[in-house]
């Protein structure tokens, strides 16, 4: 069986939802991809939903004793290049640290480097969401694919469009006419 197979992937999908606390007492790891078509927040921000994002999640105590989930995603987002008006493949590689916490007051003691990530009583976190998330965090304001022409900014426009473009300038004209 080829590891792109439907059957393979299946097996490779994230759990939906898990106890942050439990799986960080057990040092507990998953790896998975997640099907672009899945992320509803962020097709918005696509040209199709082709392709899925590699993800391994890691649950784990820092040397401070601080609790994290470590999130490492790659995809490519079919993205609508801005210039050229072409779809393109934008890469995306993430690596991000969230510490967790459980109230708002946690964040403050968080080491530098780590996103708070505030965790639920029930300490319940979904993983296809964070990896959503941090997708959408990654998509460029103004998409532009590698390589395509930058548009000249100073372009300007001859005089006598500009004077026909202006109102004021028929104003002028009948000013002139009254003299």
């Amino acid at each position: 069986m080829s590891p792109d197979s439907p059957a393979d992937k299946a097996r490779h999908l994230l759990p939906e939802q898990l106890d942050a606390w439990r799986m960080v007492a057990a040092r507990r790891s998953f790896e998975g991809v997640l099907p672009l078509s899945s992320m509803a927040r962020l097709k918005g921000q696509l040209v199709d939903t082709q392709g899925e994002a590699r993800v391994a999640v890691e649950f784990d105590t820092d040397a401070l004793r601080v609790p994290y989930i470590e999130l490492r995603i790659e995809a490519k987002l079919p993205l609508e290049c801005q210039r050229s008006l072409q779809r393109f493949a934008y890469p995306v590689r993430i690596v991000q640290r969230l510490g967790l916490i459980r109230d708002e007051a946690g964040e403050d003691a968080l080491p530098e480097g780590y996103e708070a990530l505030l965790v639920g009583e029930d300490g319940l976190v979904r993983p296809a969401e964070l990896v959503e998330d941090e997708l959408i965090l990654a998509v460029p304001v103004v998409p532009v694919a590698p390589g395509t022409d930058a548009v000249e900014q100073d372009w300007t426009a001859p005089e006598e469009e500009t004077q026909r473009a202006s109102p004021f300038s028929v104003l002028s004209q009948l000013k002139d006419k009254q003299k």
